[in-house]
């Protein structure tokens, strides 16, 4: 063998060793294992414990999609004219959803734009609809409003001059307009949590300003002592402290008795990620039920190991020890395509898991083509070296059209399902486009690379008993 193929060999060696931890060292490779689904009438305490578990699963397992494990599809359309509702603020809007959403799920949910109004929202395993809508819905804008000395009760909903000129404030009779000091957009991000008083252990949302924040706090608190400033969320206060003492560095904190553990990290949840910048409202709201989606793994699972195991036999008795190579080598594909999936990573899904199939009989296809050329060549005399590299070079080209059409074709199925908010097509087009890739690797670089490391080896046993091993005869050496 030359030097080039020992490289090839101990890269492949490496690729499946790697791929083997990848997919067996990590608990949760089994991708049937299903997410735990709190009880009947949980209460909010289960229903964390179960996300978290659910999180736990997701964090080393094969991502399942929608139709897979169960969960929800929102889908939410703007509400405004075409003033608001333009395309800048519909992708901040879908930016700002995925990051509110994400920590549900336990990584990127599936977030996309429907046309120009509307956005579809995937959340596999959440369990709780009412906060998953909560969180999508609530606009999250936050202000500081000076109530010039009257304490408003929490829950009470204000007009503010956010968002009004002098002359619409003017205009506005029989309705109190309080003054905006400071909003969410003077905080700074990474200072927003969900914490406990140190003293009381009080349910608090910390918060700190930036520096023009900072500032202007400290400017109105330092000439409003003793005097109550509303603290509003969607124009809804929340809470209504007294400024005991001005406050310079810059920090400040949300409590009140509305204010538990589950809603403060809602709460910094919608602080940290931004206000929407459009009101949305759901148009349609479908659950999927995760028995439904774990019946449908068992079944995609079964056919999945019949249809391979097929494929390996039937490989194995009509082309002998060549088939036998193509057998390991759709081995080491699986091995490599669950791991690559894992890496990326790629959501599963039922479309998903056909096209995952579906490149699987391409790869076998291209060791076919390889398998035929190569006998052809053995039938018309050539040596049974010249006759593995003439088989290679001359399927070569049949292969790489075939596979380039289909990536060019997955790539616009992608573009359409991205368009069009149909992740289904995605998921199809995605694992579609990685089998194939894939399935070159494994027909041309490994399977080669074996009959090569096969020949050099045992060439001459192979040349010997070429009709039984082979299915053609060959000339010895």
């Amino acid at each position: 063998m030359q030097r080039r193929d020992w490289i090839y060999l101990w890269l492949i060696l490496l690729l499946v060793g790697l791929s083997l931890w990848l997919n067996l060292a990590q608990p949760a490779i089994a991708f049937w294992r299903p997410v735990p689904a709190p009880p009947e009438n949980a209460t909010p305490d289960q229903i964390a414990e179960a996300q978290a578990r659910a999180r736990a699963i997701r964090s080393t397992a094969l991502r399942l999609g929608l139709d897979l494990q169960g969960g929800m599809q929102v889908i939410l359309e703007a509400r405004g004219d075409a003033s608001v509702v333009n395309p800048q603020n519909m992708e901040t809007a879908r930016n700002i959803i995925s990051d509110r959403v994400n920590p549900m799920v336990g990584y990127e949910a599936v977030v996309q734009r429907q046309g120009e109004r509307r956005l579809v929202v995937e959340l596999p395993g959440v369990f709780d609809p009412q906060e998953a809508l909560a969180a999508m819905q609530r606009t999250g804008f936050l202000e500081f409003v000076d109530t010039n000395g009257e304490i408003l009760p929490e829950g009470m909903r204000i007009t503010t001059t956010h968002g009004l000129s002098a002359e619409q404030v003017a205009a506005i009779t029989g309705t109190r307009i309080y003054r905006t000091v400071l909003t969410g957009a003077d905080l700074d991000s990474r200072e927003i949590r969900a914490d406990s008083d140190p003293t009381t252990q009080e349910p608090i949302v910390a918060l700190g300003f930036n520096a023009e924040g900072t500032r202007i706090f400290a400017e109105w608190t330092s000439a409003h002592v003793n005097q109550p400033l509303a603290i509003v969320l969607d124009k809804k206060v929340i809470s209504c402290p007294i400024v005991q003492e001005p406050i310079t560095n810059g920090k400040a904190s949300i409590r009140g008795e509305g204010i538990d553990r589950r809603e403060a990290q809602r709460i910094a949840t919608l602080l940290r990620y931004g206000a929407l910048p459009v009101e949305l409202e759901v148009v349609e709201n479908r659950t999927v039920g995760p028995t439904l989606g774990q019946d449908s793994v068992n079944r995609s699972v079964i056919a999945g190991i019949i249809g391979l195991c097929t494929v390996l036999v039937f490989m194995t008795l009509y082309y002998r020890l060549p088939g036998v190579v193509a057998s390991v080598a759709l081995c080491i594909y699986t091995l490599l395509i669950f791991a690559l999936y894992r890496l990326i990573p790629v959501t599963l899904t039922l479309p998903g898991i056909a096209g995952l199939l579906l490149s699987i009989g391409m790869a076998v296809d291209a060791n076919i083509l390889i398998f035929e050329r190569m006998k052809e060549e053995l039938r018309a005399g050539k040596s049974l070296r010249t006759g593995i590299e003439a088989g290679f070079d001359r399927a070569w080209t049949s292969i790489w059209d075939s596979n380039l059409s289909t990536l060019l074709t997955c790539a616009i199925l992608y573009a359409f399902g991205s368009s069009l908010g149909a992740s289904i097509v995605k998921g199809f087009a995605i694992t579609l486009f990685f089998g194939v890739i894939v399935s070159m690797f494994s027909a041309i670089t490994v399977t080669r690379t074996f009959l090569r490391l096969l020949y050099h080896t045992v060439g001459s046993w192979m040349e010997r008993g070429s009709r039984l091993l082979l299915g053609v005869a060959v000339e010895t050496r």
